[in-house]
């Protein structure tokens, strides 16, 4: 499968059963690979976001360094260069990240024309209605009006969000119940355990919901004796 059709078929995989499906796999832990509860995806109703990381370190509040706005431009030329579609990803090195927005409109805007589908922030993001009209998907801890001192510090590197490293070119995948990496080994399986972890636990709710069902009978459906 294509890099394209793969991306394809992950937006018609929504990510609790993409996260089972890796389980599968046997390529890491089970309690990695995602976001915990508090990233949120704040516009739930565009369905799923598959895409490249293209990432970045910003401060927004404490002014560790001046701001320079040529590390804007290398954002966005990092973006422009990178594999599409591309998932922006802003780590807040500074020590007040509950203050500040790290995206609004303008640099949404920009992003999305330069082949961004979404961003994922471990702040705040703002301008909720305009993104929202781009069609753009926001995942971040929540909504704060300010930018206040915004600088971006690096790009092109490794970033953490909320214990999750992200790799630059990584790829994301999220929808209205969180943020998960797609793991580089046994990527080609992936389709074949999703479809798998599909038909098991349809068969379970077809006989949940049936008129045969019945405690004992679930138990010879969950215990291997």
């Amino acid at each position: 499968m294509s890099e394209a059709n793969f991306i394809e078929y992950l937006k018609t995989v929504d990510t609790p059963t993409l996260c089972n499906a890796i389980e599968l796999l046997g390529v890491r832990m089970h309690h990695e690979g995602f976001t915990p509860l508090e990233l949120r995806c704040l516009f739930p109703e565009f369905g799923r976001m598959a895409g490249y990381a293209v990432t970045a370190q910003v401060e927004t509040v404490t002014e560790m360094a001046p701001r320079d706005n040529r590390l804007f431009l290398d954002l966005y030329e990092l973006l422009d260069k990178s594999p599409k579609p591309g998932v922006i990803v802003l780590q807040e090195i500074g020590g007040m990240g509950s203050f500040a927005a790290h995206a609004g409109e303008v640099m949404c805007t920009i992003f999305h024309r330069l082949g961004a589908v979404g961003l994922v922030s471990d702040c705040g993001v703002r301008d909720i209605p305009e993104v929202r009209r781009i069609g753009f998907h926001y995942f971040a801890r929540g909504v704060t009006a300010s930018h206040a001192n915004y600088r971006i510090a690096r790009v092109g590197v490794p970033v953490q969000i909320m214990g999750l490293a992200i790799q630059p070119g990584d790829l994301l995948h999220g929808d209205e119940n969180g943020l998960a990496l797609v793991p580089k080994e046994k990527r080609d399986l992936i389709q074949e355990m999703v479809d798998s972890v599909r038909s098991r636990e349809g068969q379970l709710l077809d006989y949940v919901r049936s008129s045969e069902f019945t405690l004992a009978g679930l138990r010879k459906h969950l215990v291997v004796e």
